[in-house]
């Protein structure tokens, strides 16, 4: 079994994901899952979670319509980790072809989070600030309850989050919104240069 180094796991997203707004993505939802490791106890894991944001939509851009299922070939043949395989496909569980179910709180998160960075996100380019540091929760539901708005990121995919972790929704959009706020400096580092 091959373990990733961090830049190992960059250089293989790079060689599957060119668009920049597709690497901003990997690397917010990257630090949005290293805040939540520390966040509920799972410290120690930090770097797995943070990995497992980072691949989670490795196969999307070259592969649309195999997310989630392409990505376990490519990553198979690289022979890695079983339980990061599994965590990257689960977050399309019941969205996409593939049919591995959420289990650990990690992929839960992962599966929760994922969509809702998305919307958090294009709701920071709404601001003048262009930023998530002047963002207050009462905005963000407005922005959520708002279905025209980033229509891509799906409700129904936070929502169902929310309900695997046995989280109130709101909950689930402070803790995320404040891991964005907490990250922001790290993420707009990783993207300079996209």
């Amino acid at each position: 079994m091959t373990q990733l180094t961090r830049e190992q796991a960059v250089a293989l997203l790079k060689e599957y994901n060119h668009e920049p707004f597709h690497l901003r993505h990997a690397f917010t939802v990257e630090a949005v899952m290293d805040w939540y490791a520390r966040e509920l106890g799972y410290g120690d894991q930090a770097d797995f979670w943070a990995m497992a944001g980072l691949l989670h939509d490795l196969d999307f851009e070259q592969y649309p319509d195999e997310h989630c299922v392409k990505v376990r070939e490519l990553m198979e043949a690289r022979d890695l980790d079983p339980a990061l395989i599994h965590a990257v496909v689960s977050h399309g569980w019941g969205m996409t072809g593939g049919d591995a179910q959420p289990e650990h709180e990690m992929e839960k998160v992962l599966f929760a989070a994922d969509e809702l960075t998305g919307l958090i996100g294009a709701a920071a380019l709404m601001r003048p600030s262009k930023s998530v540091q002047d963002m207050e929760l009462s905005s963000l539901k407005k922005k959520y309850k708002d279905k025209r708005f980033a229509a891509g990121c799906s409700r129904e995919t936070i929502a169902q989050g929310a309900q695997l972790l046995g989280w109130e929704l709101n909950d689930l959009l402070e803790r995320t919104l404040q891991a964005m706020k907490a990250k922001e400096a790290d993420i707009e580092a990783q993207c300079a240069g996209l």
